[in-house]
């Protein structure tokens, strides 16, 4: 792992199966295509930039829905207009073993065995009620409680402080953010296919784009 001990990658969730282990158990994965990804750019602490970080492509868009500035810059790596770019810091020695314009597949990053995490754009729910958002047990639905079930109850402080205190759970937007799925285990890893099978679940709707790393927690 040596040189790649920080490196990553970014590919697409393509969805959930399930795989059997040598005992017969079976376990539900998520299958991601990772991969290959093409280094458009490389930063060094050294450089301009101030900060070492590899700048990875993946996927392909259709040259009318790439601006000419955007053209401009991908033409230095020879890459062919990439959808999904990303940013990935590495330390210098990293960067140094990636030129710009090589092509990093998932078998030069991870093995089978291995933690890794995750980041992905959550599933948007909407305008999501404190029960579904935030757990909310709610209240009886018997002995005097008036249309009262699923509320959040009282939000105050009556007159000190005065004020309702941040991080009170209430309705609101549900979803679409960034979540990290942290220590999940690579299952397999399918090369002739640029597939990385990992155990459990991971964020985003399938298609979404997602970033892979090493697990920083060991």
């Amino acid at each position: 792992m040596g040189k790649n001990s920080q490196m990553g990658l970014i590919g697409k969730k393509v969805g959930m199966t399930q795989m059997f282990d040598a005992a017969g158990a079976a376990h539900g994965v998520t299958v991601i295509e990772l991969g290959p990804n093409t280094v458009l750019q490389a930063k060094t602490t050294t450089g301009n930039d101030g900060y070492a970080a590899l700048q990875l492509g993946f996927g392909q868009r259709k040259v009318a829905r790439v601006t000419k500035a955007e053209q401009g810059h991908y033409k230095v790596s020879g890459d062919s207009l990439p959808r999904f770019v990303h940013e990935i810091r590495v330390p210098d020695a990293t960067v140094a073993a990636h030129a710009v314009g090589s092509v990093i597949t998932v078998a030069d990053v991870f093995k089978a065995g291995i933690r890794v995490d995750v980041t992905g754009t959550s599933k948007g729910r909407g305008f999501s009620g404190v029960m579904k958002r935030h757990n909310f047990k709610g209240f009886k639905r018997t002995h005097g409680v008036h249309e009262y079930h699923r509320h959040g109850g009282s939000i105050g402080t009556r007159l000190t402080p005065g004020m309702t205190f941040k991080g009170v759970g209430m309705p609101g937007q549900m979803g679409n953010e960034q979540v990290t799925q942290q220590g999940l285990l690579v299952h397999k890893i399918d090369v002739e296919r640029n597939l990385l099978i990992v155990k459990g679940g991971v964020p985003g709707c399938d298609g979404a784009n997602v970033v892979i790393r090493i697990a920083v927690k060991k």
